[in-house]
């Protein structure tokens, strides 16, 4: 199974919690708390990877947590957020 790695940003009780994936820019999800932010994040990754499903292009690839760390345009984020692992839905496994 394929997972991708989330940044979940908590900017505070006025704000959106936010997920969005290193790896597929222009990915994001939100929920008014963590649990609503993370059920609403393989929605959006089914979403954002429709295309590449329907046209039967290879998925992005999904880098491990150390690989992340060394990216310099991520390691900050990291280091100051949390991290969770996203798994790919169930119907987007076809175009693995």
């Amino acid at each position: 199974m394929t997972h991708y790695i989330a940044i979940v940003e908590d900017a505070g009780p006025d704000h959106a919690i936010g997920v969005w994936f290193p790896d597929l820019p222009g990915c994001f999800s939100a929920g008014d708390n963590i649990d609503e932010a993370l059920r609403n994040a393989p929605e959006a990754l089914e979403l954002y990877l429709e295309d590449f499903i329907a046209e039967r292009k290879p998925l992005p690839p999904a880098r491990t947590l150390t690989e992340l760390r060394n990216d310099p345009e991520v390691a900050e984020d990291i280091k100051n957020y949390m991290v969770a692992l996203i798994e790919l839905p169930t119907r987007a496994h076809a175009a693995e």
